[in-house]
């Protein structure tokens, strides 16, 4: 991944709004939810709810799809596993994680 990439994707989910909206996407799952949905359920006035998601969707991290009149947004779940595994590729300098620099690193998980 590109370093413009990944600062533009950290930018992006570095606001209290946009990092809540993306959350309530990752748990929704590939499905999304409609933009009406999302304001409602995060408390966020349309007008600036449009604003926050067009910044997570020039980030990569939401896609939107049009069905009828609504348009359902979702997270792009292959660029927040790229951001992670980016952020966690040099874990702990290539010693396994639960011995020495981080016990519940992600990269133990896997």
């Amino acid at each position: 991944m590109e370093t413009k990439t990944i600062v533009t994707a950290l930018a992006a989910l570095a606001q209290d709004s946009r990092l809540a909206i993306f959350r309530l996407l990752v748990q929704t799952g590939p499905e999304g939810l409609a933009a009406g949905k999302i304001s409602e359920a995060l408390g966020i006035a349309p007008s600036s709810l449009s604003f926050h998601m067009k910044e997570l969707t020039f980030a990569n991290l939401v896609v939107s799809t049009q069905q009828g009149r609504f348009i359902i947004y979702s997270a792009n779940f292959q660029a927040m596993n790229d951001l992670i595994a980016f952020l966690t590729e040099n874990c702990c300098g290539g010693e396994s994680c639960g011995t020495s620099c981080a016990p519940d690193c992600p990269t133990e998980q896997q």
